[in-house]
């Protein structure tokens, strides 16, 4: 890791400060359950100097010519990539991802979605007429202005290049928050935003918990708008927060994905799945932690789920390998515990894992491996978001039953259909309820927008759409297109 980094200032107006009082937190490495740093949370005056840093620079930035603004993003993804092994690292060690896919996952999420963004913005046009009828109305895109930033620790980069890159390709200033329980790595991504040579006050970080600065920041008079990836929960807080100043307010938010897995699906399509829940030791708000499978081939599917789970591999985030890490703290760990207990005084069919700690394990926050069979919809286990490597399976009889199944939950972001019929597949996803359908194992394409409906929020991150969340739209009539 870097030298230069004190995890206990907070980076504003271009340079490393000291917070206004020491308030310090450790930070745990959920491998071991030891403090592997400590950070200082700001209070009211760091936001204000953050802001105010913010608001500064914005009347220079936001006239910076675009491709200028490309440089400058081009420049932090050439950084990016030279630190990806410290980037690594620092995620190993706040939020337990192990050590291979940290960097092939995690760290690499950063520099596709930095990467999307430059390809988006190359071809974005600020000013755009509005159609033929109307050749003398145009609609010009604008920065918004100072945004606050909120991200949360299960997939550091990817949340934080999905916000602050289109805020800076915008014309934005900004002012982010990580998560307090994996901050580091945030912190190093601002040591990379000046080395790239970013104008000081452009981009800032106070570090903070969600009632303390996150707060500040959803209040605050100064700040256009609040970008924020979490909990329903804090969605709706800090919603309800920025009220009073009628901010531009984006919210994504958490999922129970539903995989519909039919009896024509690919013989691979139940490992996948169960792969894919897994994945990340289940803290994705994507995960398809729900598999509804085609009465017909349940019971060997849930035969295969049970074998994926007792082959999945847990162990420490410092080694090597295709293996599973700890979840993220203590916290998350007993909430996981609590709800895989649910799952059994519920009367699901547990077929694999269950309660307390994998065998040959004292010590991390490890979950083993949980799968349910013959769960129903109402169950709390189908409900609510886990967070945590548990697959939840349900039967169904017919397409109309799997469609209603999975549209039965308050969220909404990511379905998954599993199918060789593409009739059937176009018409199931069209008719689920959320904003993104993943079919046949194919991930969304490069620049396709990340986001949902229902209590997952609205938000659109990525590509054209993620560009065009950071920006105001002008209607202009009369424009000269000679001048």
């Amino acid at each position: 890791m870097s030298t230069l980094l004190d995890k206990r200032k907070f980076y504003i107006d271009g340079v490393w400060v000291d917070p206004a009082q020491a308030r310090d937190l450790e930070v745990i490495d959920p491998s071991t359950e030891e403090a592997v740093a400590v950070i200082s949370l700001g209070d009211q005056s760091d936001t204000d100097a953050a802001v105010a840093a913010a608001k500064c620079a914005l009347p220079a930035w936001s006239r910076v010519p675009p491709a200028e603004r490309l440089a400058h993003v081009e420049k932090i993804l050439e950084v990016y990539k030279r630190r990806a092994k410290d980037m690594a690292w620092a995620i190993s060690h706040e939020m337990g991802a192990p050590q291979d896919m940290s960097l092939n996952s995690q760290v690499a999420s950063g520099s596709y979605h930095i990467q999307n963004f430059i390809d988006a913005f190359r071809d974005f046009q600020f000013i755009r007429p509005l159609g033929d009828h109307a050749p003398t109305t145009m609609v010009a895109w604008e920065p918004v202005g100072v945004v606050g930033l909120i991200t949360p620790w299960n997939w550091p980069m990817n949340q934080v290049t999905l916000k602050v890159i289109p805020a800076l390709l915008a014309g934005d200033t900004c002012v982010l928050k990580p998560s307090e329980i994996a901050p580091l790595s945030s912190m190093l991504f601002a040591e990379i935003l000046d080395e790239a040579g970013l104008p000081k006050g452009v981009f800032n970080l106070v570090n903070g918990d969600g009632l303390g600065v996150g707060t500040q920041l959803s209040t605050h008079p100064d700040v256009a708008m609040i970008s924020f990836t979490g909990s329903t929960r804090a969605g709706i807080a800090i919603t309800k927060a920025a009220a009073d100043s009628l901010k531009k307010v984006v919210l994504e938010l958490g999922g129970k994905g539903a995989n519909i897995v039919f009896a024509d699906a690919d013989d691979k399509a139940v490992r996948r799945g169960v792969q894919h829940c897994f994945n990340n030791t289940g803290q994705s708000c994507n995960a398809p932690t729900r598999m509804l499978v085609e009465r017909s081939i349940y019971e060997s599917a849930v035969e295969t789920a049970v074998q994926v789970a007792e082959e999945t591999r847990v162990g420490s985030a410092h080694q090597p390998g295709r293996h599973i890490g700890p979840v993220v703290s203590k916290a998350q760990w007993e909430k996981i515990q609590g709800l895989i207990q649910a799952g059994i005084d519920e009367g699901a069919r547990l077929v694999a894992g269950g309660t307390g700690l994998p065998e040959g394990v004292n010590r991390g926050y490890f979950v083993r491996p949980t799968v349910f069979a013959d769960v129903s919809n109402d169950m709390t286990i189908a409900q609510q978001e886990i967070f945590g490597p548990v697959l939840s399976m349900i039967p169904f009889d017919s397409e109309e039953e799997a469609i209603e199944i999975a549209n039965d939950t308050p969220y909404g972001l990511t379905n998954y259909v599993q199918s060789s019929d593409g009739a059937r597949r176009n018409r199931v996803a069209r008719q689920l309820q959320s904003g993104m359908v993943e079919m046949n194992g194919e991930s969304r394409g490069a620049g396709a927008a990340f986001g949902g409906v229902k209590m997952s929020g609205r938000a659109r991150e990525g590509g054209i759409m993620g560009l065009e969340e950071f920006m105001d739209s002008k209607s202009i009539s009369g424009w000269d297109r000679d001048a």
